[in-house]
């Protein structure tokens, strides 16, 4: 028996596999900041089922990280979209006098200034070659010819032995 989600996604009662189910979960995580278990219990699937599937069958596997990699991109143009919006960084409030007073809302930019880090830093785990931090930096070094500097001081010593 199938059921609509608050979401408009279809769930089974029973939690049951099936490639629909697996689909429509997947295009949930695409589409929303939501984690795994949030949308495990829209769909009323339990957390444990779903990582048993994705251990059972290698193309479930990368269905679901390729719907991370997608979570990833939307995230990143959410943190651009949060860090654009100015409407409510401040607030009026009435001084000593009477006077209106625009001063910040530090609840909405510090909240603000919240969900862009949670966003950075979950992209920067699901995509981390394009959102983390890490530099690789590549470099080929032969260690079978020393340099001349280097290996003077160590020809002197094996010479000096043989006198």
């Amino acid at each position: 028996m199938w059921f609509i989600t608050a979401y408009g996604g279809l769930t089974m009662g029973k939690g049951k596999f099936s490639d629909e189910l697996f689909e429509a979960m997947c295009m949930r995580i695409s589409t929303s900041a939501d984690g795994l278990h949030k949308v495990c219990s829209e769909f009323n699937i339990s957390p444990i089922s779903f990582y048993q599937w994705l251990k059972d069958d290698k193309e479930l596997a990368n269905r679901y990280a390729h719907a991370r990699e997608v979570q990833a991109e939307l995230l990143a143009d959410q943190i651009l979209s949060i860090a654009d919006d100015s409407t409510n960084d401040t607030k009026t409030i009435i001084g000593k006098s009477g006077e209106p007073i625009e001063v910040e809302n530090t609840e909405w930019t510090n909240r603000s200034k919240l969900r862009v880090e949670a966003r950075k830093w979950i992209a920067a785990k699901l995509k981390p070659k394009k959102y983390g931090d890490k530099v690789e930096v590549e470099q080929n070094v032969n260690v079978n010819k020393l340099p001349d500097w280097l290996t003077a001081p160590i020809e002197n010593i094996n010479s000096n032995k043989t006198e």
